[in-house]
């Protein structure tokens, strides 16, 4: 995580550090769902950290009625265009992209927590929106931002945020259902499907697959023999599954909550591996996506397996 290079006995940049600091979690959480990348959102934060400092001037932040208000503006802005530099990594990018998971450690509750709220099969889907039209159903649908709010945020009429935020409305419930399964079934279906792919039982894998499953991997070109493009179909998908290549010498698994659902993490020995997530069906009996990050540069900010 990035630090904030705080001068240790300058009070006023500690008075300005202060009120960033109070509203961090909040920032995080809206820039991250804008971005999918946990490095990218501190980066962004840090840059958010010294257009506040600049404008306080070093003191704290009179001529600023709503801080909060403030920073969201400053942040989203940034994010903005960052969102921009990372389209562009991802034309280049090997393989498929997914987001970064947030993944916290077992019973813990803390900064892998903060954006629960957004799964990584919802961040999926929000990839396919415009960089305003999830800017505004991030703000609006996501942290409860009204219109009116989100206009002078993204610098927008409130005409134009009602209709980014219809369209990105509209996409994003064409494409999830607005039933999610209960935790305690996702669970359940995540040991279910791990126990399955670990024993290789392709008849217990085509009983838990959904029929039209997709599997996606991204490993970045930096896992042999890793997969460059998504698998479709539960023929394919259990084959792909049960053909054992490429896994780590010596495996680990854990169940932790990621991006606030239950999933599951492999380490090699004490090394992360990869990160994988299920997206089930509305009633929750069978598995419809599997998302597995596998890209090391994206689980190096992962807890060990003791953790």
């Amino acid at each position: 995580m990035t630090e904030i290079p705080v001068p240790p006995t300058d009070a006023p940049f500690d008075a300005a550090t202060g009120v960033f600091v109070d509203h961090r979690e909040l920032l995080f959480g809206v820039v991250y769902t804008m971005l999918g990348s946990v490095a990218d959102t501190e980066d962004v934060l840090q840059e958010t950290w010294l257009s506040w400092t600049a404008r306080c001037g070093g003191a704290p932040p009179s001529g600023v009625d709503h801080p909060r208000a403030y920073l969201v503006r400053v942040a989203v802005n940034h994010a903005l265009r960052r969102r921009a530099v990372i389209s562009r990594r991802q034309e280049t990018y090997v393989g498929p992209w997914l987001p970064e998971p947030l993944v916290a450690a077992e019973d813990a509750e803390g900064p892998a927590l903060r954006s629960e709220s957004v799964s990584l099969a919802m961040l999926v889907v929000l990839e396919s929106l415009t960089p305003l039209e999830r800017a505004v159903f991030v703000l609006g649908e996501v942290f409860g931002y009204p219109h009116a709010e989100i206009a002078e945020i993204i610098d927008r009429s409130p005409a134009a945020v009602r209709q980014l935020a219809h369209r990105a409305r509209e996409h994003v419930r064409a494409r999830r259902p607005r039933f999610e399964a209960h935790p305690r079934v996702r669970r359940e279906a995540t040991e279910r499907f791990v126990r399955a792919a670990l024993g290789g039982d392709l008849a217990e894998l085509m009983e838990v697959l959904a029929p039209d499953v997709t599997a996606w991997t991204d490993a970045g070109g930096k896992r042999r023999r890793a997969g460059l493009r998504p698998v479709h179909g539960r023929d394919k998908v259990a084959r792909l599954l049960t053909a054992g290549r490429g896994g780590p010498d010596h495996p680990v698994w854990r169940y932790r909550r990621v991006n606030g659902d239950d999933a599951a993490v492999l380490f090699d020995g004490d090394e992360p591996f990869a990160v994988l997530v299920l997206d089930l069906t509305p009633r929750g009996d069978r598995v419809r996506g599997i998302y597995v990050v596998a890209n090391p540069d994206k689980l190096a900010h992962l807890p060990g397996p003791a953790a």
